[in-house]
């Protein structure tokens, strides 16, 4: 029995991991190279990737735009309870910050 490599797949001893800008840009290559006619077997093939590993990524960062763009819409209540918490950091951090100038004005005395 030989241990043959396909195109794409590594060996249990060599595992790859990529990058998650590595996988955008796949995906983003993918999506180009489809508007052009080309095919998902054709970019793996190029990056030296399994078809099932590409169209995985494909299929997550997919979904993961039509997720943040759910998320962009946002109610007036939403909206509303986001800026409250947004408000209530700053003041803390204003606070903090006034602190630290005190504490700071008492020790260059």
């Amino acid at each position: 029995m030989s241990k043959r490599r396909k195109p794409g797949s590594a060996t249990p001893l060599e595992r790859r991991s990529s990058t998650d800008e590595f996988k955008q840009e796949a995906v983003r290559r993918l999506h180009e190279r489809r508007a052009e006619g080309g095919t998902l077997a054709d970019v793996a093939r190029e990056l030296d990737l399994g078809d099932n590993l590409l169209r995985g990524w494909a299929q997550r960062f997919t979904a993961s735009d039509e997720t943040r763009a759910a998320r962009l819409i946002e109610t007036p209540e939403q909206e509303l309870r986001r800026l409250r918490r947004e408000v209530a950091t700053l003041k803390q951090e204003r606070e903090f910050a006034n602190k630290v100038a005190v504490y700071f004005a008492k020790e260059s005395r």
